[in-house]
């Protein structure tokens, strides 16, 4: 999964790249190692905090984190050789960095940066501790069959609304190779070094909404991302504050309040939220592929609708996002009949 590059040449940061200050955020106190007891601003990259978790039944690791990853050299994860996962991010404290690691039964987390408790409060919530797969009852017996075999498969929820949007709206209506070149230019050029021991992975912090802000156009151009895509992610950093309170929110609620913004629809919501929220039900309607693989799946029409989809997942109605992500674990996808979409290249213009 986990893909390197040559990190870039170190240079002084740039003024809208100086580090917000911390702030705190009212969530339980972690597993403390040998920071405990920092304030976060004071804690340097080389300290860390410990915690060790012990989730309540089979859990694999890749299959749930596996969503976090945009692309095989996405800047802000990796999967070491190792079966060790390493995410960088911005809290609401701040840049951290979070290595997880299964531990027979248990799961062994390390953690680093002015973010670093607030990553390991969260981290049962990441890896599916909220999710119920007991609320999900197959009615096909693909999907059954797929359960059996995928016993941990839990949906993650990772509290943090931008980290998904903007990579969300990056995703639309282009190639995913298109999308996540993008992605892996705008963290290396706009974001900062992840915290911790990180320089040979080369991990990086996506930027705060004050440094997408400043983006200037032309390097959104060589980046490959249309008007269309950048304004809409600046039209959603502009309210980043608003925007990550849907965390917290309801499904419904969350939806409506992303989709307040011109530009994110219900494909792009249901893309965030399915990972900052957790949302069972929050099912990707206006897919290029999606329909046809539900379709072809439950009643062998790989050229569904999307109206068709939500027909053939009414059965699973409060869990449609779960059966969908069963259904791409199932391996039952129909064979490609045409030539790939081929990726444009606006740079070059």
């Amino acid at each position: 999964m986990a893909g390197r590059f040559a990190p870039r040449t170190a240079r002084p940061p740039l003024p809208h790249q100086a580090e917000p200050a911390a702030r705190g955020t009212g969530l339980p106190p972690a597993g403390r190692g040998t920071g405990a007891g920092l304030p976060p601003a004071a804690r340097c990259d080389d300290t860390s905090l410990t915690r060790e978790w012990t989730p309540p039944g089979p859990l694999d690791l890749r299959l749930v984190l596996s969503p976090l990853r945009r692309g095989p050299a996405d800047p802000t994860f990796r999967m070491a050789a190792d079966g060790t996962f390493w995410r960088a991010t911005r809290t609401p404290e701040g840049p951290g960095t979070l290595r997880v690691v299964a531990r027979g039964d248990r799961i062994g987390a390390q953690s680093w940066g002015p973010g670093a408790e607030w990553l390991l409060a969260g981290l049962p919530a990441l890896l599916g501790a909220d999710d119920d797969p007991d609320a999900f009852t197959p009615h096909h017996r693909l999907l059954a069959a797929t359960r059996h075999r995928r016993p941990g498969l839990r949906l993650l929820r990772t509290g943090l609304v931008m980290e998904s949007l903007i990579p969300s709206i990056l995703e639309q209506k282009v190639t995913t190779d298109e999308a996540y070149r993008a992605w892996r230019l705008l963290i290396r050029r706009y974001g900062t070094p992840a915290p911790g021991p990180t320089a040979t992975l080369g991990l990086h912090v996506m930027p705060e909404a004050r440094t997408w802000a400043m983006i200037p156009s032309w390097e959104w151009h060589k980046a490959g991302v249309d008007t269309k895509r950048s304004s809409t992610i600046l039209r959603a950093v502009r309210v980043a504050g608003r925007l990550e309170e849907a965390s917290s929110m309801p499904f419904p609620e969350a939806k409506a309040r992303l989709e307040l913004i011109p530009g994110i629809g219900p494909w792009t919501s249901a893309e965030t939220l399915q990972r900052s929220n957790g949302a069972p039900d929050a099912v990707t309607v206006g897919d290029y592929h999606l329909p046809g693989i539900v379709g072809h799946a439950l009643a062998d029409n790989r050229h569904a609708t999307d109206e068709e989809m939500l027909t053939l997942l009414t059965p699973y109605e409060g869990q449609r996002h779960r059966a969908t992500r069963l259904i791409l674990l199932s391996g039952r996808i129909p064979e490609r009949r045409g030539p790939r979409m081929t990726p444009g290249n606006i740079a070059a213009l």
